[in-house]
């Protein structure tokens, strides 16, 4: 696969594109603006962005005051402190007032790994998806990313969208089209198919490359919207493959794969499933790509879980 550049990249340059265009377009950071690849957007126009600095509380208060006068705000923090310390801003300044202001999560998961766990943002789709009248969304790469800010430009709801730090692999082939709410089928497999979100979607990819070696059908959907979830390109997995398998950069818990399995379980369809993401402890210390290989997110891991879910339910 061709590798593109850090999603984040992809975001602020999308994001420029749009402000040149309309000067209600305004990004608020704290004190973020460089993580979060903004000092172009800033040299080129700095009557468009207002730094509030560490303050997250602030920035979601500001932004929802901005949104309710007709601006289009792009409020931009580390997606750890962003969801947690601002967590009652979003819930009631934006999500219950209606305000759409587009909140941008930045080094999510674990992308500030050798941080530990304090800065990792493994907590953000549980908080965010009990939040009522707020989407969210976890682009897979520069493509996703590309198209999931210009449709958060003319979003009319809250919407959360999180971003890691590393070049992204282009996943898409020309012509793919992008739908909030709507997943992307990137291959169909009859044995196994990958539900996967975020920066885990390309491992996926790779490790259906694996298993093709070891003669097992399997297939990848990028579910880059984590909510509303795409219930019918779920079932459709469901039907036409063995075994399903869900990886995200967030905790077992709360997240895609909960999501998933309760969607599934609702609609009377039972299928063997595996979660794979972070456990319930605290994550070891490292780059991304060593805590994913500590947990299993790696192509090869992947695989070794896909074999063996479809070891057990073949004995079934």
């Amino acid at each position: 696969m061709e590798l593109g550049r850090p999603n984040l990249e992809e975001f602020a340059a999308t994001l420029l594109e749009l402000a040149r265009r309309d000067r209600n377009v305004l990004v608020l950071t704290s004190d973020s603006r460089g993580s979060g690849k903004l000092v172009p957007f800033a040299s080129a126009l700095p009557d468009q962005i207002i730094e509030v600095g560490i303050a997250e509380q602030n920035l979601v208060g500001i932004a929802a005051g901005l949104a309710s006068a007709g601006k289009k705000v792009f409020a931009v923090s580390p997606a750890c402190f962003l969801t947690a310390r601002a967590f009652e801003q979003i819930k009631n300044d934006v999500a219950y007032s209606d305000r759409p202001v587009k909140l941008i999560g930045i080094s999510a998961g674990v992308s500030y790994g050798a941080l530990g766990s304090t800065h990792h943002s493994l907590h953000d789709f549980a908080a965010l998806r009990a939040v009522n009248n707020l989407d969210i969304v976890a682009p897979a790469d520069n493509f996703e990313t590309r198209e999931a800010i210009r449709a958060a430009y003319h979003h009319l709801r809250p919407i959360y969208i999180r971003f890691g730090k590393q070049p992204m692999p282009h996943i898409h082939a020309p012509g793919t089209r992008f739908e909030l709410g709507r997943a992307i089928t990137l291959r169909s497999g009859t044995d196994v198919t990958f539900i996967a979100t975020g920066e885990t979607v390309p491992r996926a990819v790779q490790a259906c490359d694996v298993l093709a070696k070891r003669g097992v059908s399997a297939g990848v959907i990028s579910m880059h919207t984590i909510k509303p979830l795409d219930e019918e390109a779920l079932l459709i997995a469901a039907q036409t493959s063995r075994a399903l398998i869900t990886v995200e950069e967030h905790s077992v818990y709360g997240g895609l794969g909960e999501a998933c399995a309760a969607a599934l379980m609702q609609r009377g369809v039972f299928k063997p499933l595996r979660i794979v993401g972070i456990p319930d402890e605290y994550t070891v210390t490292g780059s991304q790509s060593e805590i994913f290989a500590h947990y299993g997110i790696t192509p090869e891991g992947l695989a070794t879980t896909a074999q063996r879910l479809l070891a057990v339910e073949s004995v079934r």
